[in-house]
């Protein structure tokens, strides 16, 4: 089959097209089209460009050449249920699927490896319970990835970008918080809801983790509010995004140092607590709950005195800053390799605009903004340029 041929065949298989109804839409005949998707029959310029409407993608997806398909489409659709597409999950695989082909499309025009991924020990599950089993491994994984044993989190994206985990981030239903999947070829993959706070997006990379963690193999969809019980694999991802954010260590050492301050420990110690870990309200408080730190049901009553978080902050001392930095939807390594493939004229600034979803302008500004130093004249080289020392004995 033909590149054609394939991207033809997993763009409907994703979009939940029969071939049936795929002929019907282009006034061709069931066997016709199965020779279209065979590369047995040439398709028309008009025919493709109806079966990407179709299929929701862009003609561009279907004619490109140079990379694999991404099965994330098919492979996690299958696992979720139908009633799950009531809440957008049908479109968010989709557009993780293209975030993935376009990744694999960067490669390819760079000539570029992924970074492999750093891949865990598998996870004795018979080993203890689920809450220390969590706590044990959040704890290998922190000093696994160099954070330490009680200091909180910086730039967990970038970490895991670094160790090969690639983490997008775009709006989806307000109802789902992330997807994983793990992508053949590619690897272990997680997109994030836009709509939901900085503290719940930095959860959620951390639950998405957990899942890695745990069964990396298997994808699944993380619901903001799942209505039944949770299975052992969800609850593993809460207790490890609880501990593996907020060691307990670490959380024990601020509570006894804002105890030995004013000899009490008050709602405005937790929210700076919260703080220092970067996460939500809500998740120290329960966090400190589980911990017995204090008393339990903490929180629910917080909830019902009808308080804002944004005055407990303000009351807490806790500014917020004026312009809160800039989330972008793609990882770092894939906004240098859409620089690198542009400057080097191996995509046009059409291909480069779309490739980094912004306006052209803006994307020409994306591009700029990363070559200051090359501008100013300081310094004139490229990203691929080689920094070993080809007189070094060892080469």
């Amino acid at each position: 089959m033909s590149a054609l041929s394939e991207r033809l065949t997993a763009a409907r298989k994703a979009a939940g097209v029969s071939q049936l109804d795929a002929g019907k839409h282009i006034s061709v005949s069931r066997p016709t089209y199965i020779a279209i998707e065979k590369g047995e029959r040439d398709v028309k310029p008009g025919e493709l460009a109806a079966l990407a409407s179709l299929f929701r993608t862009q003609v561009s997806r279907l004619i490109r050449q140079e990379t694999a398909l991404p099965m994330i489409a098919p492979h996690l659709r299958g696992e979720i249920p139908e009633a799950a597409q009531e809440v957008g999950v049908g479109e968010a695989i989709d557009k993780l699927a293209e975030f993935v082909d376009d990744y694999q499309f960067l490669l390819e025009k760079n000539n570029a490896r992924l970074v492999p991924v750093m891949e865990p020990p598998r996870i004795d599950r018979s080993a203890m319970g689920l809450d220390a089993l969590a706590a044990r491994v959040a704890q290998y994984e922190r000093s696994r990835l160099g954070f330490g044993e009680r200091e909180p989190i910086g730039d967990l994206r970038k970490t895991l970008d670094e160790v090969g985990v690639h983490v997008f981030v775009d709006v989806m239903n307000s109802k789902l918080a992330g997807l994983y999947s793990f992508v053949p070829g590619f690897g272990y993959c997680i997109l994030v809801n836009r709509l939901h706070p900085r503290e719940r997006m930095r959860w959620t990379i951390a639950h998405e983790y957990g899942h890695f963690v745990f069964d990396r193999d298997k994808p699944g969809v993380d619901y903001l509010n799942p209505g039944a019980r949770k299975p052992f694999s969800e609850r593993f991802a809460d207790a490890f995004a609880a501990n593996f954010l907020m060691p307990a260590e670490g959380v024990r050492r601020q509570f006894e140092d804002a105890k030995a301050r004013s000899g009490d420990v008050n709602v405005g110690d937790v929210c700076r607590m919260a703080n220092f870990y970067s996460v939500s309200m809500m998740a120290m408080t329960l966090r400190m709950e589980s911990l017995k730190l204090i008393r339990s049901g903490t929180w629910e009553f917080l909830k019902e005195s009808g308080v804002r978080v944004s005055d407990i902050k303000r009351e807490a001392g806790i500014s917020e800053p004026d312009q809160k930095p800039v989330i972008d939807t793609f990882p770092e390594r894939y906004l240098l390799l859409a620089i690198q493939a542009w400057n080097n004229e191996e995509i046009t600034t059409s291909q480069f605009a779309k490739l980094v979803r912004r306006p052209p302008i803006q994307a020409r500004e994306l591009a700029e903004n990363r070559s200051t130093l090359d501008e100013e004249g300081l310094f004139q080289v490229k990203l691929s340029a080689s920094v070993l020392d080809r007189n070094s004995p060892s080469e």
